[in-house]
């Protein structure tokens, strides 16, 4: 995986690398209460989507399952979530990469889980996200 090199316990990812995690998932609908639950286990879109995961304290508002699974998908684009897999393919469950472990990790022990992204930060991921940019190129 480009920018990771390995060690003993941990991956040790770049600084690049969190920081575009970071402001990905800050961008998003999401509450570090989804993430901190989906480091134990899968959780699927319809457990997140609709009045549940808004009743959860999971997202900020109800989103549809499409809204949903969308922005579960840019997170696993981003590298922070991975989609479960059965014996007949793919689920509608996420749960977090070894990334995303160190970014709850990281904001559970500095207590910055509810840190929210600036309008610098909304437009650099828009447009990462729209076109599918590196960082490096903007």
């Amino acid at each position: 995986m480009a920018g990771t090199r390995a060690n003993s316990t941990t991956m040790q990812y770049s600084a690049a690398v969190m920081r575009r995690a970071e402001r990905a998932v800050r961008c998003s609908p999401f509450y570090l209460k989804l993430l901190a639950a989906m480091r134990d286990r899968s959780v699927s879109v319809p457990t997140i989507a609709e009045d549940s995961g808004a009743l959860k304290g999971y997202t900020q508002q109800p989103l549809s399952d499409v809204a949903t699974e969308r922005e579960l998908m840019w997170l696993a684009s981003v590298g922070i979530l991975r989609r479960e897999v059965d014996g007949q393919g793919l689920t509608d469950s996420f749960r977090l990469t070894p990334l995303g472990r160190q970014l709850v990790e990281k904001w559970q022990d500095n207590g910055d889980a509810e840190k929210r992204a600036s309008l610098a930060d909304f437009l650099k991921n828009a447009v990462v996200r729209w076109l599918r940019l590196p960082d490096w190129l903007i």
